[in-house]
């Protein structure tokens, strides 16, 4: 314990004489005098700017984890910004490379390199859609030094260098395009404007010298086919203008408005087609309805051609009872043409070759003896039918079965002619009659007694519509009731009497809605 004591008695003599040697130094070094004091202050001043300017790199030279974040983090807005490279290397590529330099094995750091070289692969991408190779070739440097995919790398390269070739023979398409155009030769063969135009935007979809020059293109051949709509006979060929537009450009701007004009004419072409039909003008009336037709299949237009081609049949018939056997076969023909299918069209062919091999029997087998006496038993059996007013019923024994087989004896005969000449007005009573009472199917044989004896009354057209509106009139007061059968079948009579009908639409639609 003495022994602890006194060796530390030494120890504190030892560290007073050694502060007694440090004061003796201090004095004599003259550090105790105001102008050292100043010296001191100015070292620390000095010392403080130093530190406060220097202190980021030595704070990153110290804790190099900071800097690494503040590198991904402005690498990382840089690549939201769209600035995947820059010279002065605040590009996201330059930022994140240095990132790398500091720590290469981070992930986070790994992942903003993919991210900006899948970027720089979409960019050229971009570039080599829209003809810019310089900036196409520009991104694949950056995306191969980030170490993007070599396979995608190479195909896009490869599609640069495909590209690069076709340029030349764009070029020369583009320029045979143009020259077709200032010719007006639109759309007339493969070296014309718009071929070449759609060869060009084929190879570069986003053109727009060929863009514009279709679009330019188009709106001319929308204007020829305006101009066709108005010329007669020209609807057919204004609607193939029109196919070709939408085949080059179906979102064409002007096509909407070119289709409306379309359809507004056709739609006056057929009521055209349908007021010569009541005129009894039936030429006029199948030309109308054709062209109608022939544009797009329009169910007004193919009624009213049917019923044309019914009235030819008839013509046809009422011809070859007269033994106009030529005529009939003209007559026979056209309806043909434009109804094949009609059952009435087939009809009358069969009447009409059964009146031409009866005549033909007529001919050889009967002497003329036997045909007057054959005659003036028909006309006296006329003459009774129509005492009793049997103009058209029964069917085989009223006046007008034995004026038609009086007629298939001796056309020419006066006799004959006058009683043509009696039954044509009964035949226009009766219809009347039938009318009134609302007898229509009655008041349809009737009127078909009148058009065969009398084709080219002018007062038929009027009858008919009348027909027509009668059948409307009673088909809509039994649809009120529910009756939606007879209804249809008013619709189709009034369908088949005379199409042209303003009223035929309107209750069309009513039948129609009745049905759902």
């Amino acid at each position: 314990m003495e022994n602890w004591r006194q060796r530390g008695q030494q120890g504190l003599e030892t560290l007073g004489d050694k502060l007694r040697l440090y004061g003796r130094w201090w004095v004599a070094c003259g550090w105790n005098s105001p102008r050292a004091w100043r010296a001191i202050g100015i070292g620390v001043l000095l010392l403080s700017i130093v530190l406060a300017i220097f202190r980021q790199p030595l704070a990153d030279w110290l804790w190099p984890e900071s800097r690494i974040q503040k590198l991904l983090d402005a690498g990382g807005q840089a690549l939201q910004q769209g600035r995947l490279s820059a010279a002065d290397g605040s590009g996201a590529g330059e930022l994140f490379e240095a990132a790398a330099a500091l720590d290469p094995d981070r992930v986070e750091v790994k992942q903003a390199l993919a991210r900006t070289a899948q970027a720089a692969l979409e960019r050229a991408r971009k570039a080599l859609a829209a003809g810019d190779y310089s900036a196409c070739e520009q991104a694949l440097q950056l995306a191969r030094r980030l170490q993007a995919p070599s396979s995608d790398i190479d195909r896009i390269q490869m599609q640069l260098h495909t590209q690069r070739r076709q340029q030349g023979s764009v070029e020369e398409l583009l320029q045979q395009a143009e020259s077709a155009h200032a010719q007006g030769r639109l759309d007339d063969g493969a070296d014309s404007a718009l071929p070449l135009y759609q060869q060009v935007l084929a190879i570069q979809p986003d053109r727009m010298q060929a863009l514009e020059g279709r679009d330019e293109a188009l709106a001319e051949l929308v204007m020829q086919a305006n101009r066709a709509v108005e010329r007669p006979g020209q609807l057919q060929a204004a609607a193939a203008t029109l196919r070709r537009v939408e085949f080059y450009d179906p979102g064409h701007v002007e096509l909407p408005a070119a289709k409306a004009l379309l359809n507004a004419s056709l739609e006056r072409r057929r009521l055209q087609g349908g007021h010569a039909l009541a005129r009894g003008r039936l030429e006029a009336a199948a030309d109308a309805f054709s062209e109608v037709l022939a544009v797009a299949e329009e169910p007004a237009a193919r009624q009213g051609l049917t019923r044309v081609a019914q009235l030819q049949a008839q013509e046809a018939t009422r011809l070859a009872g007269d033994f106009q056997f030529e005529a009939a076969a003209r007559a026979l023909q056209q309806a043909e043409q434009l109804a094949p299918d009609n059952a009435e069209v087939a009809a009358a062919a069969q009447a009409v070759e059964r009146i031409r091999t009866a005549r033909r029997a007529m001919d050889t087998r009967l002497s003329p003896s036997e045909r007057e006496r054959r005659l003036k038993a028909l006309l006296a059996q006329l003459e009774e039918a129509e005492a009793r007013e049997q103009w058209l019923l029964p069917p085989g024994s009223s006046a007008y079965d034995r004026f038609k087989a009086a007629q298939a004896l001796a056309p020419q005969d006066p006799r004959v002619k006058r009683a043509a000449a009696r039954i044509q007005p009964a035949a226009r009573a009766c219809m009347e009659d039938n009318l009134r009472g609302n007898r229509l199917r009655a008041a349809r044989t009737c009127l078909d007694a009148w058009q065969a004896l009398a084709p080219g009354d002018s007062s038929l057209g009027i009858a008919r519509r009348r027909l027509a509106q009668r059948w409307i009139a009673v088909g809509s007061e039994r649809l009120g009731g529910g009756d939606t059968a007879f209804a249809q079948q008013a619709l189709q009579q009034a369908q088949q009497i005379d199409p042209a009908t303003p009223e035929i639409a309107g209750f069309s639609d009513r039948v129609r809605n009745a049905l759902r």
